[in-house]
């Protein structure tokens, strides 16, 4: 499964993407600052996605990953419906962590334990070595979330 870096030719597909998990996330794919933090992201080369088959036109978005390097974390992802379970949400982790500094701590706000939605989602982040940090606030669509963490690397000197 190849996971290739986001480009504005995938914007579109990411906002399909968006309003399918909207439900859960709050409004985002019609909000000019969700918009904007996108193309940012596409940008510094902060976004990757897996699709069916190979990149370019015609091709489905099956999940994407956008991460903040300057603060570690991150900051969205989000698998599609019909893509869920076949590992594309492990393909996406496991390529941001590599792109991420593993001497700092990896953060990531999801849902809280209480989400039956946001379980397939916790299980992911646990079993990369993330635990729940502390509450955090729900989203805009009012579901409950945390912070949870994936300690640093501790390195022998």
């Amino acid at each position: 499964m190849d996971v290739c870096l986001a480009t504005m030719q995938d914007y579109d597909d990411w906002l399909i993407l968006a309003r399918e998990v909207e439900h859960l996330f709050g409004p985002m794919a019609d909000e000019t600052s969700f918009q904007e933090a996108l193309r940012q992201l596409f940008a510094m080369k902060q976004a990757f996605c897996v699709r069916d088959g190979v990149n370019g036109s015609g091709c489905t978005l099956l999940g994407g990953i956008a991460i903040d390097v300057g603060e570690n974390a991150i900051a969205w992802l989000a698998v599609a419906t019909q893509a869920q379970g076949r590992g594309i949400g492990k393909a996406l982790l496991t390529r941001v962590i590599e792109a991420l500094d593993p001497d700092r701590d990896v953060v990531v706000q999801t849902f809280a334990p209480e989400v039956p939605q946001g379980i397939p989602a916790r299980k992911l982040y646990q079993r990369f070595g993330f635990m729940d940090h502390a509450l955090a606030d729900p989203t805009p669509a009012g579901v409950p979330t945390v912070v949870m963490v994936r300690p640093a690397i501790q390195r022998k000197e």
